[in-house]
């Protein structure tokens, strides 16, 4: 049974800068996920087996299975795949092979005059879906800043697998990143994005600063928090007797005692939990939705959660994906500070976040009050405008 969306008949490739034809093995992309594949995946809800349930312990050991049971239903019984499906492919798709590994990128050009090229970086655990709210006021604001957006799904996420061998870490995919805009022509861009996709664009950053005009990332306490327990050092110059630095070092602790269990076994045993997060649509249920349930603030829309859940189910991508943070646990490549303009948007803000992130004194600053680990979904329009704000001036 086929796993693989399908390279349909051609689309209409969006314009580039420079060229004016599709080049450097640059080909158009459309999802087609084989109707047996959704249909082997009704099935397996149906017939799942779910584990028992320990009274009164709510979230603390992982999702509730009443939580569990209800989104399953809604997957197999209410979701529309196909609709989902149309709405991804109404954006200009392509895929390309860079350093040997198959990427897919969504292509979204503005008709706005000044339109800016953005290169914009999913995390983990997301893919391009993330991102569906937030393209068209960034392509299609009704006044500022417009943009020509260029969305990558990561190596091995999504259709960008199968994952063509070991080694791409954020240092290497930000080379790809680099060498993908590129192929498309652009001679300056801008740069954005979350989670693992902060990094990359950091990397892309440093890698390609001739090029970048500025690069822009989102945060919020915890995240900023976690980020922290891998600092060397960073707990020792704490002042526990400090309210913020007290804060700081509870989420800390928090995030390595309780938080960190899909991390440890995804940066050593990618391969193990890979069988079960392929062969399992539960399992790659409950992994995706713990970590939307624990690192957002604002609703999100739960098609849109399922429509990344269902994109890891059809691709096959939650091993390729884990395979990836292990080649990122095991790498000494994490790129340096870049001269380019730097931009931060902070969501769900409080005052942890200053003192973690090393932002640079002249650094684009903006706090939201609401809002986490996922802005695009929670507050798409904020951080549209955040995004204007910070590209609009520089060049």
């Amino acid at each position: 049974m086929s796993t693989r969306a399908l390279i349909d008949r051609p689309a209409v490739p969006a314009p580039l800068t420079r060229r004016s034809a599709i080049s450097d093995g640059i080909q158009p992309f459309r999802i087609e996920i084989p109707q047996a594949d959704v249909d082997y995946l009704h099935d397996r809800l149906a017939d799942a087996r779910w584990p028992g349930e320990v009274p009164g312990v709510e979230w603390t050991r992982g999702v509730p299975p009443a939580y569990l049971k209800e989104l399953a239903e809604c997957w197999r019984t209410q979701y529309d795949w196909r609709a989902q499906e149309a709405q991804l492919n109404q954006h200009p798709q392509f895929i390309t092979e860079i350093d040997g590994q198959r990427i897919h990128f969504l292509h979204v050009t503005s008709d706005k005059p000044g339109a800016k090229p953005l290169l914009i970086t999913h995390g983990f655990p997301s893919s391009v879906a993330e991102f569906l709210h937030l393209i068209e006021p960034l392509v299609n604001p009704a006044a500022g800043q417009a943009f020509h957006v260029v969305a990558p799904s990561l190596p091995g996420y999504a259709f960008s697998t199968p994952l063509g061998g070991t080694g791409w870490a954020m240092g290497r995919t930000a080379r790809a990143w680099a060498e993908l805009m590129r192929r498309l022509g652009y001679e300056r861009y801008g740069v954005h994005g979350g989670d693992v996709g902060a990094g990359v664009s950091g990397m892309v950053a440093d890698l390609d600063g001739e090029h970048v005009i500025g690069a822009h990332v989102v945060t919020d306490p915890l995240t900023a928090a976690s980020v922290a327990t891998f600092i060397p050092g960073m707990a020792d110059r704490l002042d526990e007797n400090d309210p913020v630095d007290k804060l700081i070092l509870s989420r800390m602790d928090a995030f390595t005692k309780e938080g960190s269990g899909y991390l440890a076994i995804q940066n050593s045993r990618p391969q193990t939990i890979g069988y079960g997060l392929v062969d399992s649509p539960l399992l790659q249920l409950a992994w995706i939705a713990e970590k939307f349930h624990e690192w957002t603030d604002l609703p999100v829309d739960r098609d849109q959660l399922l429509t990344t859940v269902s994109l890891y189910w059809f691709t096959g991508s939650g091993a390729t994906a884990a395979h990836t943070l292990y080649e990122q646990a095991h790498s000494s490549d994490w790129g340096a500070p870049s001269a380019v303009p730097q931009g931060f948007a902070v969501f769900g803000a409080d005052d942890t976040v200053r003192k973690l992130v090393p932002a640079p004194a002249n650094a684009h600053w903006t706090e939201f009050q609401r809002g986490k680990h996922f802005p695009a979904m929670e507050a798409p329009a904020q951080l549209a405008a955040d995004l204007q704000a910070f590209f609009g001036p520089l060049k």
